[in-house]
């Protein structure tokens, strides 16, 4: 069960195939984002549907369950919370264990799932959170990572500078108007070693958008192509560092914003320049979903991994390297 954010989902798995993954999102108007206590009160009002629709389409009752995974950060506290209260209902009224999961590592094990990357650098680009990841002695090490706002955060908050719409996403949205762009604006270029930062780009956005608009030299599509060739290339940079210093030959792209088919492609450039291999999902398992969940708690389910009722806490801050990953030993 995921909902740590505007999507609630849930995913049902048997042995590493997916039987069932709906999800809903909760779209605001243009210009707004998603607050936790609006964002929870979607979750609450259809998550029953999702489960009901998940249970029907994988053709399963509780009786056939093993476990019960959940989300346990990171992410807003109201939607987490509203989603492990659910998830401890279930498993008092069925009588199955809880995994608690890492939001993080949902995302990177159903990668490496789908589409059967070894041991990659990973890079794991959301709304939230903006990781280079690399394993090393039962844990996901981050490397490097944004030193302010994710990088989703960053293209959904230029979305509503330009009051483009949040149906289906924000960065959707920016992706298909930046293939249209033609003209690059120069912007704040920001890498700081391993680290990026994405707050200064997005402040000097604020600050010129309307003049550069009325001026008519650039327009709105340009700008989101400048944004995102910018952002793009600090990724790839980074995540080119981070291959070079752990002597890695595979690139495994992750998260939300790793849906985005240019962000594929100048990855892929990079990856062929250095004789490496690109691995990256579709929007079914790039977006947030309840499988990535399912997958993750099924691999600590199977090590021997279980969540005590009274420590199914959630937590916003949870890292992505808090987590022993025993399944890999």
């Amino acid at each position: 069960m995921e909902g740590s954010a505007n999507k609630i989902g849930i995913g049902i798995m048997r042995d590493g195939v997916v039987l069932a993954n709906p999800r809903r999102t909760y779209i605001t108007p243009p210009g707004q984002g998603f607050v936790p206590h609006d964002t929870a009160k979607h979750h609450q009002k259809v998550v029953l549907d999702v489960l009901s629709e998940a249970m029907a389409e994988a053709d399963i009752s509780g009786d056939d369950v093993d476990a019960i995974a959940f989300t346990s950060g990171p992410g807003m506290a109201a939607p987490l919370i509203c989603v492990a209260v659910v998830a401890r209902t279930l498993a008092l009224l069925w009588g199955k264990p809880l995994v608690g999961v890492n939001h993080c590592i949902g995302h990177i094990e159903m990668a490496r799932h789908i589409t059967g990357a070894s041991n990659p650098t990973v890079l794991y680009v959301s709304g939230g959170n903006t990781q280079i990841i690399s394993y090393l002695q039962l844990r996901y090490r981050i490397v490097g990572e944004t030193i302010d706002m994710a990088i989703g955060n960053c293209l959904d908050r230029f979305a509503r500078i330009l009051m483009l719409s949040n149906d289906p996403s924000p960065g959707y949205n920016i992706e298909q108007m930046a293939k249209k762009g033609k003209k690059y604006f120069s912007l704040p270029y920001t890498t700081k070693g391993m680290d990026v930062s994405f707050s200064g780009i997005l402040s000097y956005l604020e600050a010129h958008v309307d003049k550069v608009l009325r001026s008519g030299e650039y327009t709105k599509e340009d700008l989101c192509f400048s944004l995102q060739e910018t952002v793009f290339a600090m990724l790839v940079e980074t995540t080119e560092r981070a291959m070079s210093h752990s002597g890695s030959e595979e690139v495994l792209i992750c998260g939300g914003v790793g849906c985005n088919e240019r962000l594929q492609e100048m990855m892929g450039i990079m990856c062929n320049e250095r004789n490496a291999r690109l691995y990256a999902t579709d929007e079914r398992f790039c977006i947030d979903n309840g499988a990535m969940i399912a997958q993750a708690g099924y691999l600590m389910f199977k090590s021997g991994v279980t969540t005590a009722l009274a420590d199914s806490t959630v937590s916003q801050r949870y890292r992505t390297d808090d987590v022993p990953v025993v399944w890999r030993s």
